[in-house]
């Protein structure tokens, strides 16, 4: 039995992050790339509330009780949707400096290579060995 229940939750999980609309922007965001987006993506927290708050209102005035799954599911996006900005930022920075640390390295690197050559062209030209 556990095995089975498992092996469903491994399926559903896999289905949601393939292809699930936010779970595919989520892991666009997260790239080298996407990580500039993050902080704009979290403007589209605003039509999940809305549209929690419009099942909420119709609820209230006895609309069917499925609509509060609706309502955690907007919910839920809204919160994966203002989680990625500061994340986001986060990772930015974070590869930023790496980056920079990086090329400082290899720029460091290159001037002691270019005297390594010079010291052999000079002792080519010597003919010392």
């Amino acid at each position: 039995m556990i095995r089975l229940i498992w092996a469903g939750s491994v399926h559903t999980r896999y289905f949601l992050r393939r292809y699930m609309p936010t779970n595919i922007l989520l892991d666009a965001i997260r790239t080298r790339r996407g990580l500039k987006w993050g902080i704009p993506a979290m403007l589209l927290a605003i039509p999940y509330v809305l549209i929690a708050n419009v099942c909420v209102q119709l609820i209230e005035h006895d609309a069917p009780g499925w609509l509060h799954l609706i309502v955690l599911w907007a919910i839920w996006n809204t919160l994966k949707m203002l989680w990625i900005g500061p994340v986001s930022a986060v990772l930015l920075i974070r590869a930023c400096i790496r980056e920079s640390f990086t090329a400082r390295r290899q720029r460091a690197s290159l001037p002691s290579e270019a005297d390594d050559a010079e010291e052999r062209v000079e002792v080519d030209a010597i003919g010392v060995r």
